[in-house]
């Protein structure tokens, strides 16, 4: 990958945009036909960065259903893969009953990560996610975790998700300076992570907005109000607007957006249809004016 569009994870290079693989195991999850479809198209539109967990699953007894999928769809590709970058977490579970759990304890992030390897293959995890901090261990503890398996070589890069500024700083201070990323929710929606953002940017850490697409309805894009209409205007109509303009979709626009918004971030929209990351994937390639991000940046 290369090029004045590409981004940096540490000394990794990646497309702008990346493939969030969760819609492709969890409930309502393609099957695996059009599964592997949507990572080959990914892979065709010049995606390098790929996020799992091993809790992205439906079923209480298919823990990794997604690192094993992804290995698998990668595996099948025809293509050159030796640029593609996955990326995993561990630290949440599943019970299959729809509801999330937390585990941050090292012993068990230690061995999520041992696991995590035998499904993808190779010789190292190439960024490895603390999925989210458990409020029941100290947050050292859990980041301490992942620098052994920094240390050891199971993993090549480290990173952590769902975090505040303190803890960003903190967990860069225990790695020694190596964080590589941190993977937040952020979108036109939900922008709780600006000063985590601007902190990345200041720090060099590659910044992954989860979700990047909050707040922009297809039923908007498809049924925008007309001039006189009574109908009130779509939740942030200026995305709509502005793709009008453009003539894409409002959902390219928003990634064109965040790319704006920092060399750092790399947005990682979920998929489960192969034109869905294709739409995705050029986002890249759209250009918006000073004046069209101001007028996005100000949209609440």
């Amino acid at each position: 990958m290369s090029g004045s569009n590409a981004r940096r994870i540490r000394d990794v290079t990646v497309g702008p945009v990346g493939l969030g693989a969760m819609p492709l195991s969890i409930e309502r999850r393609p099957d695996e036909a059009r599964a592997f479809a949507t990572v080959h198209a990914a892979l065709d539109a010049g995606v390098t960065l790929i996020d799992t967990a091993d809790s992205y699953h439906w079923h209480a007894d298919e823990r990794g259903h997604n690192e094993e999928l992804i290995a698998r769809a990668i595996a099948a590709y025809g293509g050159d893969t030796s640029d593609v970058l996955v990326a995993t977490k561990g630290g949440r579970g599943r019970p299959g009953d729809g509801s999330w759990t937390v585990n941050g304890t090292p012993e068990h992030l230690k061995r999520a990560c041992e696991e995590s390897l035998r499904r993808l293959g190779g010789e190292a995890i190439g960024l490895y996610q603390l999925h989210k901090p458990d409020p029941r261990v100290p947050f050292a503890e859990s980041v301490g975790a992942l620098r052994e398996l920094l240390d050891a070589g199971t993993i090549r890069m480290v990173g952590v998700s769902n975090v505040d500024a303190g803890q960003i700083r903190q967990a860069d201070e225990i790695l020694g300076g190596r964080l590589a990323s941190v993977q937040n929710e952020y979108s036109p929606a939900v922008r709780d992570s600006a000063a985590e953002l601007r902190l990345c940017d200041e720090l060099g850490i590659a910044f992954l907005p989860w979700s990047p697409l909050g707040g922009i309805s297809r039923s908007s894009l498809d049924a925008p109000p007309t001039a006189g209409s009574r109908t009130p205007a779509p939740p942030f109509a200026a995305f709509h607007e502005v793709a009008r303009d453009h003539g894409v979709s409002p959902q390219r626009i928003t990634l064109a957006w965040l790319l704006a918004k920092s060399p750092v971030a790399v947005p990682i929209p979920g998929a489960s249809r192969p034109g869905t990351i294709r739409d995705s994937a050029a986002a890249g390639d759209v250009t918006l004016t000073a004046d069209e991000f101001v007028r996005l940046d100000a949209v609440r």
